[in-house]
């Protein structure tokens, strides 16, 4: 009964760790499989490399089956120019066992692409993060886990963890991890739901509005992502927004704001891309049409020359 009485009182709607799971877990795979552009872009900010924006990326999409006997897609490790692999896990609470899986994702991905010779076998692991998206609980900076090989020594397995949450969104845009800002949407849900207030109600709007769609929109003027990435985002943030602050009733107006605000900034850009097919579609069409007149042309200039070959012929006059 207290229970009840405490989802009341937060207006929080009741539902599993496997379904909130779930639902971020869906929107960060989907994140990852933006243009090259973001995602290069993501893994030189998480993990402070400086790859091209075209490098070339390879998902492993890899199920395996773990101790439980549950199916695990680790489909979060993705390599980069074919030579160096990242791991990105994102979680929504802290797990202290997370290194373990993180570990026995990596040691599967080094296997599979184990470099064998005779005697010997080597197996290169992927570069982890732990990416919190959100915790009730403090996340800490890092994991180890300790490797102990008997009498050939111990060896510390480092994984170390970004926290979402605790960085700016001036920050996220520094480091050009725009692909993550749907995510901040997470940022105001402790506070609603402990009081749907009017300052909390204007830093929703200010939230959506400046560090989402604005930080979106700039991205993508200096081409840090796509126009196709940026109405991913905004899709995203959207399906994210009704699934975290829709059933208040005290938003209806910042959810129909929302509404309008995102279906309408999506109809811009892709009316604005069909504009620019178009125009695309016209230049080519002038292009061909240029080609068949100079060809046109070519085949009237042929054309008088075979006639003034032939009455040339007629007339006895040898060429």
């Amino acid at each position: 009964m207290e229970k009840e009485n405490e989802m009341q009182q937060t207006n929080e709607v009741p539902q599993s760790t496997d379904d909130i799971s779930h639902i971020f877990d869906k929107t960060f795979k989907k994140i990852l499989t933006l243009s090259s552009t973001a995602v290069i872009n993501l893994v030189n900010g998480l993990f402070d490399t400086n790859y091209p924006t075209e490098s070339t990326i390879t998902y492993n999409w890899t199920e395996f089956v773990d101790k439980n006997l549950k199916h695990i897609l680790a489909d979060t490790i993705i390599t980069i120019n074919g030579v160096c692999s990242y791991h990105m896990e994102a979680q929504m609470t802290t797990d202290a066992d997370i290194v373990l899986r993180v570990f026995e994702y990596g040691y599967s991905h080094a296997n599979r692409n184990a470099q064998k010779e005779r005697n010997s076998h080597k197996i290169i692991f992927p570069e982890p993060k732990i990416i919190y998206l959100y915790s009730d609980s403090p996340a800490p900076d890092d994991y180890l886990l300790e490797l102990d090989f008997g009498t050939q020594g111990s060896f510390y397995y480092h994984v170390p963890t970004f926290k979402f949450l605790e960085t700016s969104t001036e920050e996220l845009n520094r480091k050009k991890l725009v692909i993550l800002i749907p995510f901040s949407l997470l940022k105001l849900r402790k506070s609603m739901q402990k009081e749907c207030s009017k300052e909390n109600l204007e830093a929703l709007k200010n939230l959506i509005q400046n560090d989402i769609i604005g930080s979106i929109n700039e991205n993508l003027l200096v081409g840090n992502i796509t126009e196709y990435d940026a109405r991913i985002l905004k899709r995203l943030t959207h399906k994210l927004y009704l699934h975290i602050y829709s059933h208040y009733k005290e938003l209806e107006e910042v959810t129909e704001m929302t509404d309008e605000s995102f279906l309408l900034d999506i109809e811009i850009m892709e009316k604005e891309h069909q504009k620019e097919l178009a125009e695309m579609q016209a230049e080519k069409d002038a292009a061909l049409a240029e080609k068949d007149a100079v060809l046109a042309e070519k085949d009237a200039a042929l054309a008088e020359i075979s006639l003034l070959k032939k009455k040339l012929e007629e007339a006895g006059i040898a060429l």
